[in-house]
């Protein structure tokens, strides 16, 4: 059976197992791939960028890749939050499902968890993946290993994207930077990329990485950044004033003006006896915060739009406030989980089936599942309060939320009834529960019913008789309405 894509049609290469088992994307010093770049955020003006993001946008990607990358290195808070969010993912244990309950799919299913799932390399796998939400995209090698019998995994290798580049018809199809064509790159061998592309907002995936979305305000923070430090160096230590008398020489004001410009550094000064060193502290304006206030600004609009919201990761908000905001982040992970699960079924998944069990009408599923946080002590709370005015609760669900397993018969257990020994009276008093006959219930209340109704007739005839008579002299029922009311008064209670 041949071997497709994930699209169901045909490599536009041919799949060459010799080639799996080979890195075919090492850089190097006379390779077209240079491991090492000039910087491009250094002196970055507002033109400079325009012009990167430009290039960018017609497909000319490594500048803007370049720049990219050094956003990550140069400032704490996108650092910051951009880890969070991957990691928010990474840390999750993947799971396996079966294509269905046949016992192939199954065994398929439980090789997939082994060797993918559990293996060494797979969280590291996934921030690699999701270097993507940077840049807009990701390339990660797979490094093959192979038996008589089987293949796996032997390294997961993470490639700059620098050595890639998007077709120039569509702009979709990734293509690897090559000396073979140096113009338009080769296509990607079959079975050898995980291809991660971040669904960030429609279109190109070159114009799709939070790098692109948050440069000009990075830019700015950068700029307000050094002004802040030239401020600080100016105004933040009090002025020194020298002060001399009348009588000072040339050569005395000297002195003075040197031991002035020293002290800020040497913090010591020798000074004759009639001159004196004055400190004069600069009072708060209105604008030493104004750096300050734009750079918190630029952080609070990264936040923005790498998590989603501000409060979890910016102080000055309530705890009530940062929780409402979780469930926004809890959003964002859980598509960026979908979106990496997509990809590993289609890139690594399916490969490895089909190398090892051969070609599927249907592939078991990894996920990365993101659960959303609960309030657990307001389930308890809750519990207990429903549990005390009659509401039954299995235990195993209130177990679940915490976390806690069922304990087995020899395991030291806390809390719960204590259990009694039995003495000898109990275990008497049980031999003889068991021993006695059981009585059918149902046997016993229907013959206590027919005792009751076999006797009732008897009882009421006195009483009834007369009212019968009366009924059935009357010959409509006017006529028996009142001959019930006059009779009614000569009625007496009984004593």
């Amino acid at each position: 059976m041949a071997v497709l894509n994930q699209y169901g049609r045909a490599f536009k290469n041919p799949l060459r197992k010799n080639l799996l088992t080979q890195k075919v994307a090492e850089p190097g010093i006379t390779s077209i791939r240079d491991a090492w770049a000039p910087s491009v955020a250094s002196g970055l003006t507002p033109a400079r960028l325009a012009s990167i993001l430009q290039a960018a946008a017609e497909g000319q990607l490594h500048d803007y890749l370049v720049l990219a990358e050094e956003m990550e290195e140069r400032d704490p808070h996108y650092a910051s939050v951009l880890g969070v969010r991957k990691r928010k993912v990474s840390s999750v244990v993947p799971t396996v499902t079966p294509a269905s309950d046949d016992a192939r799919d199954v065994k398929i299913a439980d090789d997939v968890r082994e060797h993918l799932a559990q293996h060494d390399g797979f969280a590291d796998l996934v921030e690699d993946m999701l270097d993507a939400l940077g840049k807009g995209f990701s390339q990660v090698e797979l490094l093959w290993g192979r038996s008589k019998d089987k293949w796996w995994i032997d390294e997961f290798i993470y490639r700059d994207p620098r050595f890639f580049m998007f077709d120039r018809d569509t702009g979709r199809e990734v293509r690897l930077i090559d000396q073979e064509d140096m113009v338009d790159g080769v296509p990607l061998a079959p079975f050898k990329w995980i291809s991660h592309q971040a669904r960030l907002k429609s279109g190109l995936a070159g114009r799709g990485g939070l790098a692109r979305l948050v440069a000009f305000g990075w830019m700015c923070k950068s700029y307000t950044t050094k002004d802040w430090i030239a401020f600080i160096e100016t105004y933040g230590l009090p002025l020194r004033l020298g002060r001399y008398g009348p009588s000072a020489t040339p050569e005395d004001v000297e002195i003075l003006f040197r031991a002035v410009a020293n002290i800020g550094t040497d913090a010591a000064a020798v000074l004759p006896d009639n001159m004196r060193i004055d400190f004069e502290q600069i009072a708060n304006g209105p604008g030493n915060d104004i750096f300050e206030k734009l750079a918190r600004w630029a952080d609070e609009q990264t936040s923005k739009a790498v998590l989603g919201q501000t409060m979890t990761s910016d102080s000055g908000s309530s705890q009530a406030q940062a929780n409402v905001h979780n469930e926004v982040r809890h959003d964002v992970a859980a598509s960026d989980a979908r979106s990496v699960s997509g990809t590993l079924n289609r890139d690594l998944v399916r490969p490895y089936v089909d190398l090892n069990h051969g070609v599927q009408a249907r592939y078991p599923k990894l996920r990365i599942v993101i659960e959303e946080a609960e309030d657990v002590d307001m389930i308890l709370k809750n519990a207990d309060r429903l549990i005390g005015k009659g509401l039954r609760v299995k235990q195993s669900e209130l177990r679940a939320k915490l976390r806690f397993s069922e304990p087995d018969a020899d395991d030291e257990v806390m809390g719960g009834a204590p259990v009694k020994k039995p003495t000898p009276e109990t275990e008497v008093q049980h031999r003889n529960q068991a021993d006695a006959p059981s009585v059918d219930i149902n046997a016993a209340m229907a013959e206590l019913e027919g005792d009751l109704s076999s006797t009732w007739e008897d009882v009421l005839s006195g009483v009834l008789d007369p009212v019968v008579a009366l009924l059935q002299s009357a010959t409509d029922y006017e006529e028996a309405q009142k001959m019930l009311t006059e009779s009614s008064r000569k009625w007496t209670t009984a004593p």
